[in-house]
């Protein structure tokens, strides 16, 4: 059975607290390990959750600000301190190519070989490397260039073999009408492949950080099984959500609800909310969407939700 699990390192915004450290997401998807927004402490962070270096296969930045990166010189490090021998692959807005490049190479260290950048540019960015999983990039609304993420594994189609067979279709010809979407059968009666076959969606994961409202973070979230979120206001402080460009809780919620998500993550919450909170963020993003939510903390699992 394949894993498909999100582990959450650390969760505060710009300044960590005792109870909530910066960003850092991992994310278990079968054969791959993904790292999103390694902020300070991540490495240590890992090392609670019980991760190695060798567990990461690819890295996501979403934007330059510390919270988001200042963990990056220590993640390439332990990888080549540990002798990491597969690719990793990073991808970060094309934009922050200096900051890149500090952190990649902040201190002295025996270099790796493996690390592989991936720049993003443009109004939609692919980030190529897996076969059995497409890692798309979009814009999004902060004050320096930022980039959300969509990861999805395609549909699959099942062919419905009782009713070709009925028909006579088999061997190569159901391998046929599978590619092309239509066969001509023995009698000239054209059958197309909807008529006998299923589609099983391919499940999806979004992640949308530092960002104010914008059309980008619901198409990133279209159809996601499960969306992490920023949620660093709580809605009585919209004024400062909209001037730092960010989402209040309630403004996650409608992404979630106009996106169609089944299970929501709440994360990266402001220093200036403290536990007899946590309850509020839960209840504001609940007035627009009423599927499942989670509240992030440190160190914490979420699963993506089964298939339907």
């Amino acid at each position: 059975m394949s894993t498909r699990e999100l582990t959450i390192l650390g969760t505060a915004s710009a300044v960590p607290t005792k109870r909530r450290g910066h960003n850092g997401y991992f994310l278990r998807w079968d054969a791959h390990g993904i790292l999103f927004d390694p902020g300070e402490g991540t490495q240590r962070q890992m090392r609670h959750a019980g991760l190695s270096a060798h567990d990461i296969t690819r890295v996501c930045v979403t934007h330059f600000h510390g919270d988001h990166s200042l963990g990056l010189p220590g993640v390439v490090q332990r990888i080549a301190r540990d002798r990491v021998d597969h690719p990793v692959r990073v991808a970060y807005p094309a934009a922050g190519q200096r900051y890149w490049e500090h952190l990649r190479h902040a201190t002295s260290f025996v270099d790796t070989d493996v690390i592989e950048a991936q720049p993003l540019t443009g109004d939609e960015a692919a980030a190529p490397g897996e076969d059995d999983l497409t890692v798309t990039a979009l814009p999004l609304h902060h004050s320096i260039p930022t980039y959300g993420y969509r990861l999805a594994e395609p549909d699959r189609v099942h062919m419905l073999a009782d009713r070709l067979a009925q028909r006579g279709v088999h061997g190569p010809a159901v391998g046929r009408l599978k590619a092309e979407g239509f066969l001509v059968d023995e009698s000239g009666q054209r059958l197309e492949l909807a008529d006998y076959s299923t589609v099983r969606r391919g499940q999806v994961f979004a992640f949308v950080m530092d960002t104010g409202l914008c059309d980008n973070a619901v198409r990133l979230a279209e159809g996601a099984d499960l969306l992490v979120i920023e949620a660093t206001f709580l809605d009585g402080d919209a004024g400062l959500a909209e001037r730092y460009r960010h989402l209040t809780a309630g403004q996650a919620g409608m992404v979630a609800a106009r996106a169609g998500v089944r299970r929501l993550v709440l994360t990266h919450i402001s220093e200036r909310y403290d536990r007899d909170d946590d309850a509020r963020f839960v209840e504001q993003a609940a007035a627009h969407f009423d599927g499942e939510i989670v509240l992030a903390q440190d160190l914490t699992r979420v699963t993506v939700p089964p298939r339907r």
